[in-house]
Formats: structure tokens, sequence, C-alpha cells
């Protein structure tokens, strides 16, 4: 990679070293940036600054490693302002309770601002559409009025965030046309991709409308699945009919339990509330999000089908983390399984190659095992939860003579049924 032969590439601030703020420091360092990077977290700015990377993403470590020099560290702004003209900000936008986002941290960023008329905030953090109307008139209030603002919501992949840095489907930018947005359009030149620049509130809901029909995809599937079950189908063929027909793609037609993760159940609601704001009800998603959480009480419908009662009983989660190649925790479905086992009275265990440190901070009463195998040991059912590859790879006669109980519930379709079948598990999978 590196950067264009002979061209000089402009320094950028990154505001928030999270997931997003972090690949996209390390993906414009890569494109031969300076990036000065600012946090409010001391003791994960010390960690970056001695070159630990507090996240698992792959690629991620070996490419802050390698541009070291040009990736700086630290939580006062001051230097950021001096070096940079744009700041992309990167801080989390959680849901509140009443499933707004929760745009206190990005609040604190706006105020934290100096009046200026060659410096622009470049919002990557995913936000209402109306987040950047607000945020000029806050500028204007504050005297700031010549401060820019530019709208470039990212589509990063978790478990794949650097290559969709490096190789985006589009990008888009939203600006008022302005030096700040073309500013912008020229650090992604390099990557040739396809370019959106449209207005501030457009982008905005680009983001959050592409995110609302990935989870649309995937509740529909999910209710196709739960179909096939009633009428014998195979959902796995059904899916693969369904995607051949380039209008409507492969991509997200994976029946399993449901989807979690730190976008789309925060993006679904977000959308659903912004309509609600402002007096439409968007039914579509209302469904979408009960379907959701529909899947995860199936899991245990099968369980107590084969079970009956799970009190004293033992289950073991084989992965925990929303999705295989992250450590990502949020809105993962296993927080939702184990609390759900555990005031059904059953006894969890749980393996997870890489999200076994962020569980811990929550899940409560939860056993964790050291591998897949101890895991099973003395386990009365075992759910699969998250695709990791090494579950494939699993010898089932080997889990055969470690767990009594002869229940293989496959919450991704992920395992060969005949495989296990074969070692004399009953064999549950989502739609099959």
């Amino acid at each position: 990679m590196g950067a264009v032969m002979g061209a000089e590439r402009e320094p950028i601030a990154v505001i928030g070293t999270g997931y997003v703020g972090l690949v996209t420091a390390a993906g414009f360092a890569q494109l031969g940036s300076d990036v000065w990077c600012v946090d409010v977290d001391t003791e994960k700015i010390a960690r970056l600054q001695r070159g630990e990377v507090p996240i698992y993403e792959p690629g991620l470590a070996e490419c802050v490693a390698s541009n070291r020099e040009r990736l700086h560290f630290g939580t006062d702004l001051a230097p950021a302002l001096e070096n940079a003209r744009l700041l992309f900000v990167a801080v989390g936008t959680p849901p509140t309770y009443s499933g707004d986002a929760d745009l206190s941290s990005v609040n604190a960023v706006v105020d934290a601002m100096p009046a200026s008329e060659h410096h622009a905030l470049v919002m990557k953090s995913t936000v209402p559409v109306g987040t950047g109307a607000a945020i000029r008139r806050i500028f204007r209030e504050q005297g700031k009025e010549a401060f820019g603002y530019v709208s470039c919501p990212e589509f990063l992949k978790e478990g794949a965030a650097l290559e969709d840095f490096l190789a985006p489907d589009r990008v888009v930018v939203g600006d008022s046309g302005d030096w700040a947005g073309d500013a912008v359009i020229d650090l992604y030149a390099p990557l040739e991709a396809p370019l959106i620049r449209t207005d501030i509130a457009s982008a905005e809901m680009i983001k959050l409308a592409a995110n609302a029909f990935l989870a649309t995809k995937i509740s529909f599937i999910n209710e196709i699945a739960n179909v096939c079950e009633e009428t014998g189908a195979d959902v796995l063929e059904v899916a693969r009919g369904m995607g051949l027909d380039h209008r409507i793609g492969t991509h997200f037609l994976k029946p399993g339990i449901g989807f979690g993760g730190s976008c789309f159940p925060k993006d679904v609601s977000a959308l659903k509330q912004l309509a609600g704001n402002s007096g439409y009800h968007f039914q579509l998603l209302t469904a979408v999000i009960e379907v959701n959480e529909l899947q995860k009480r199936r899991v245990m419908g099968k369980l107590q089908k084969h079970l009956g009662s799970l009190v004293g009983r033992t289950v073991a989660l084989l992965g925990l983390a929303f999705k295989a190649n992250t450590d990502d925790m949020r809105e993962a479905s296993s927080l939702v399984l184990a609390a759900r086992l555990q005031a059904d009275g059953a006894q969890v265990r749980a393996y997870d190659p890489v999200a076994e440190k962020e569980a811990r901070k929550l899940m409560v009463g939860v056993e964790f095992a050291d591998s897949a195998l101890e895991a099973v040991a003395g386990a009365d059912a075992c759910i699969i939860v998250t695709e990791w590859p090494e579950f494939s790879e699993l010898n089932w006669t080997e889990v055969a003579r470690r767990m009594p109980g002869r229940l293989v519930v496959d919450g991704r379709n992920f395992l060969d049924p005949d495989a296990v079948r074969a070692a004399g598990f009953a064999y549950e999978g989502i739609g099959r």
C-alpha cells in the first residue's frame, strides 16, 4: 500500500479510539497521513502509546505497528487542532433507554472546539438524521459559524474492518459544498471507491437506512427459517435459490439466533425512534426488532422440546462474541441466552477463543472454560452461538465421550449435521 508517490498527504485528527476511530486512524496512516488520535480514556491512550491495541480486529495490530511513526496518541485536543484541519469524530453513540442515540460524547466534542475558519468536524460516529443541522446551529449560537462540518459515515464490518476501510463499496460525503468536503474527498481519493457526495441529512440517512435494510434481510430469512421448520423445507436450500437472484443477493440471508453487535440493534431502533419523533410509525422496523427478539426465544423452545425442564441442567455455549473474528460483546445473543437459561434454572458454561475477557464484564454466574471440549464436559446440551472456524473442526466423537447429553443446537447452521448425528447426537439447526 503506502502513499501515492509524490503526493503530500494531509495530516488529520481522529477523536475517539474505539473500533471506528482506531481503524480509521490506522487506515489513513497506511495511506500516508500523519494522524493525531485523541481520547478521554487515559488508560486506553497509555496502552496505545505502548503499542498495545485494545481491541481484537484482524490485521489492525500489525497496521498500527507498521505505521507507528505516523500515529500520535494523546488525551489533549491542542496538538490535534494545531496539526490537522480535519477532525474525524469517532466517539460512541450508544442507545439510551428510550432507544434514541445518546449524543453526549458528540456534544462534548462540539463544545470543546474553538472558533476557527480553517477547521472542520468530520462525523464518523453514527448519529440520527438532523444531527449535522443541529451541530451547525450550535456552532452559530456559540459564535463558531465558520467551523466546517462534514458527514462521512463509516461502513466497516467488524472482523473485516481494515479491509473495508482500504477497499470500500462506496465513500459517502455529505457537506455544504465547501473546502471541507473537497478535503475529505481528496483524502479518500487513493482508494478509488465510488463516491456519493450529497447533502448532510441524506448522508446521515444513507447509513441508518443501509443498516436497517440489512437487519430487515436477517429478520426476513429468520421468519422464512421458522416457516421451513413447520413445513419440512430446508432454509439453506431456500436461501441458496433466492440469493442467486441478483436483485436479492446472497449476503445476509443466513438464518440464525438473531442479529447483535454495536450497530444493527442500535441503528434500527434509532431509525424507528427518529421516524416516531417526527410522527411517523415505521411498522416494518417494529417487526424486524420483534422477530429478532423472538429468534432467541426459539432456541429456548428447542432445548425444552428435548430436555423438558432446564432446572439443574448444564448447557454449554460455544462462542460468545456477537460474530466471529471480533471480541465485541455489544448486544451479543449469548448475553440474552445465558440470562434466559439461568432464569430457567440451568447452569451455563461458556467458551470463546477471544471474547472471554469482554464477556466476563457482562456475564454473571457463568462458568468459563479454556476450550470447547472443556466447555461441553458434563453438559446436557450444547449451543453453537458464534461461528468461530474452530467449531467446524470439532471431533464430535470426542465431544460425545465428554458430554453426557445428546443435544446440539446449531444456532448458526454452521456444523455438518451428518457428522454431528453420526456421533449419536440429536442435531437442531435453524430452519432445517
